[in-house]
């Protein structure tokens, strides 16, 4: 029961995945800072508050609506995604563009109508599973399999 266990734990995908979390958490906590430290202020004074946009708030009745901590939060949230968009997820898939390779068209998934009983059959058939019945196949169809053209 624990090997089952260990053999879960060091499988590359789990020890990715927490790989991953733990620079999330460290980017996430850097871009956090980032916002706080120059974005919040910035926005705070073209809105003219003064100083920390985040502590902004309203009050009605003796509830108080830091109105200001949720706007850093999504401001912050927008940074992240954008950073993480920008510089891992377009370059990630320009490079597996790259380096893709194009999936072989199976040549037997290729299917036509068998000329007497209108059944469909692969396109390199040479006779009908249905009616047993003599086709001619595909010359194209048969190149892509590698197999010579009868004379």
């Amino acid at each position: 029961m624990l090997n089952g266990f260990k053999d879960f734990i060091l499988r590359g995908n789990v020890v990715s995945m927490a790989i991953g979390l733990a620079v999330g958490s460290a980017f996430t906590a850097v871009v956090t800072g980032f916002s706080k430290a120059f974005i919040t202020p910035l926005i705070g004074l073209a809105t003219g508050s003064v100083g920390d946009f985040s502590e902004a708030s309203f009050t009605v009745g003796k509830t108080v609506f830091p109105y200001g901590l949720a706007i850093a939060a999504a401001i912050a949230f927008v940074i992240t995604a954008a950073v993480l968009y920008f510089l891992i997820v377009v370059p990630m898939a320009k490079i597996q563009e790259r380096f893709a390779k194009a999936e072989a068209a199976d040549p037997k998934s290729a299917k036509r109508d068998c000329p007497r009983c209108f059944t469909e059959i692969p396109a390199v058939a040479s006779r009908c599973a249905h009616c047993t019945s003599e086709v001619e196949p595909i010359a194209g169809s048969l190149e892509k399999l590698g197999v010579p053209l009868p004379r």
